[in-house]
């Protein structure tokens, strides 16, 4: 038996590497960082050979961050070239079976650090290579051969990233033409939940994987080779709602994997219901009620949303398979389907992108409103942001006249309801020691006042729901 100089278990995954235990950082925010998975002919494999292209690990510096880009071949009888997005994908588990090696994020996004206690015990990654090929080969028997290269030089993992992008452009463009209601079975996928045990990840024509990684048909090769594996099929059950995309059967899915954490997803809604988010999405969306509209950011981007906050921080409120009204992880090319969160106004409610996402999905975005969502260059807070959108006619415009109707209008009752209450005889506030009833939920507003115009108090709340089991109101001595 082969050893290694490290232990290998899935007891490891989730380990996280901080900072002040890190030898160095390949990819992540700071560089380049790729995956990407060839189906090779047999006869143009090396099996298990490990390719250093750069600096090998005892050639770094402890604390640094290196470009890094991991390229496998691999061959069988039964591999096929749609099965390399699937294998792509298992990376992330079997890197994280390494102690001490920490992997997160997908394709282009990936981000590693190996801890200080493994560097002591291997001077070069052609050990770790090995140790990735095995766990691939005894998990997926289909593998019969493979290699890997890896790339520290920054020239070469550009060049490798190029070459990648295309690659991964054709894969995503494969579900174009078919969708939802085409189909009789969504995939699932849980490869995230050692970082979010909730998580539920739900595929389907129209919504890849929030990582990005796996469309509809990988989901289905990946079911077919290995149904075991992390991606099984899903019965989607009986539509419920065309409109936000909900079925019965992702709702009794949600359920069991989510351990009956939440009862139902929505595919296609931001606010009813959202899909869960893991960690590993490209993208994630925020509401910014000041305009009514949503702003997105993807991984890339270092600089700060309109709302002040970017999208580290965002990432760590939104991830960990949790389902919050307000914040939504996606996979970027969700953005091309024609049920993007349609439910909730589609492009018409998208307001804000950084240059360089705007830039990259300019194609999918509406003619008619792409000139009118913000970026950095034209928004860096919420009063440009809103002075943008009125400048541009940009639709969300529209709902503020909507809503300042509205307040006017809570604002008129508000004023003849204190005028019914002050003009009442004999209205007094409550005498001391006084105990309000329990009530069920406040009504939307609800004024509260004394007899005189000068005393008294008033309390108005406003599209709110409000339970209160006991309230003690007393003269103060």
């Amino acid at each position: 038996m082969v050893e290694y100089p490290f232990e290998i278990s899935p007891m490891f995954e989730g380990e996280r590497i901080r900072k002040e235990g890190m030898f160095v950082e390949l990819g992540g925010p700071k560089s380049l960082g790729l995956e990407l998975v060839r189906a090779k002919p047999m006869d143009e494999i090396e099996d298990d050979k490990v390719t250093i292209v750069g600096p090998d690990l005892k050639d770094m510096e402890e604390g640094k961050t290196y470009p890094w880009a991991m390229i496998f071949n691999i061959g069988g009888e039964l591999v096929e070239t749609d099965l390399e997005s699937v294998v792509e994908r298992r990376v992330h588990d079997f890197i994280n079976y390494c102690q001490g090696i920490m992997h997160l994020n997908q394709r282009y996004d990936v981000w590693m650090r190996v801890s200080k206690d493994t560097a002591k015990k291997m001077d070069s990654f052609e050990p770790f290579g090995k140790a990735v090929m095995m766990l691939f080969k005894t998990e997926l028997p289909f593998i019969e051969k493979m290699q890997v290269t890896f790339y520290t030089k920054e020239e070469e993992v550009k060049k490798e990233m190029e070459t990648a992008k295309e690659i991964f452009k054709a894969r995503d463009a494969r579900t174009k033409d078919l969708h939802d209601e085409d189909v009789e079975v969504f995939y699932g996928c849980t490869l995230c939940q050692s970082f979010a045990p909730t998580n539920v990840c739900v595929v389907s024509p129209d919504r890849v994987s929030l990582c990005g990684a796996i469309n509809w048909f990988d989901g289905r090769a990946a079911a077919k080779v290995d149904p075991e594996g992390p991606q099984f099929e899903i019965a989607k059950g009986d539509l419920l709602d065309a409109n936000t995309g909900e079925y019965t059967g992702v709702n009794e899915i949600a359920k069991k994997l989510s351990s009956n954490e939440f009862d139902k997803i929505k595919l296609h809604s931001f606010f009813q219901s959202p899909h869960t988010s893991c960690g590993c999405f490209e993208v994630v969306g925020f509401f910014i009620p000041e305009v009514d509209g949503i702003g997105w950011v993807n991984r890339e981007y270092q600089g700060m949303a309109p709302n002040g906050i970017g999208f580290s921080t965002m990432a760590g409120q939104t991830g960990g398979g949790k389902q919050i009204v307000g914040f939504l992880g996606i996979g970027v090319n969700y953005f091309y389907s024609p049920k993007f969160i349609q439910a909730d106004g589609g492009w018409n409610r998208v307001v804000w992108l950084p240059s360089m996402l705007k830039e990259k999905i300019a194609e999918t975005i509406p003619a008619e409103i792409i000139d009118k969502i913000a970026t950095e260059k034209d928004a860096e807070d919420i009063q440009s942001l809103k002075a943008f959108l009125q400048a541009k006619n940009h639709p969300v415009v529209t709902t503020w006249a909507a809503a300042e109707e509205e307040e006017e209008e809570e604002e008129e009752e508000e004023e003849e309801e204190e005028v019914a209450v002050t003009s009442a005889p004999g209205m007094m506030m409550p005498s001391a020691g006084f105990q309000m009833p329990a009530m069920a939920s406040m009504p939307m507003a609800m004024p509260m006042m004394s007899a005189g115009k000068t005393g008294g108090i008033k309390i108005t709340f406003k599209k709110a729901k409000i339970s209160i089991e006991r309230m003690v109101i007393s003269e103060k001595k």
